[in-house]
């Protein structure tokens, strides 16, 4: 009798985000706690130039449990990040230097998942606008979903505790 059988090196924890990709865990550069985000796209913290984050780089607050894109490096203690929202004073951050190529996903609670397919990836801000996101309805608790995806939506998704498997 076949079976499906997924063999993972590793996984993530995901943070839905309607602009921000899934982080690729080897590109893992910076994990702080500490780090002031109470203003408004500025991350302030220690070590960002000396652990080279990277314009581009995928900022997961964990403590909000949100998702950010570095803008720019402006000092070895100060990030700029898009979406420009203040996160809680004092967060749990994690950087990966670059986004995943794709990767499948396991489902912990029942809902929706909403995501973009690795394969729209490249087109032109496929965040809800122009391209129809993927949504998966009423995904069974415990589920691995064996597709290829670059994001999880914040918008439509209602299942939570997502991982995404490398």
């Amino acid at each position: 009798m076949a079976y499906q059988r997924l063999q993972v090196n590793n996984s993530i924890d995901v943070i839905p985000s309607d602009t921000v990709p899934i982080p690729d865990p080897a590109t893992f550069a910076l994990e702080q706690s500490n780090t002031d985000m109470s203003a408004p796209g500025i991350v302030t913290g220690t070590g960002f130039e000396n652990k080279g984050i990277q314009q581009g780089a995928i900022l997961y607050a964990q403590t909000s449990q949100k998702a950010y894109t570095v803008v720019s490096v402006d000092s070895d203690t100060q990030l700029t990040v898009t979406p420009s929202l203040a996160a809680t004073a004092i967060e749990y951050i994690t950087i990966f230097n670059s986004a995943t190529l794709g990767a499948s996903l396991y489902v912990s609670t029942l809902g929706d998942v909403s995501v973009q397919m690795a394969s729209q990836r490249n087109q032109p801000d496929a965040a809800l606008g122009g391209i129809n996101p993927a949504v998966f309805y009423n995904v069974a608790q415990g589920s691995f979903m064996p597709i290829l995806v670059t994001r999880v939506n914040d918008t439509l998704t209602t299942s939570t505790n997502i991982k995404a498997l490398f």
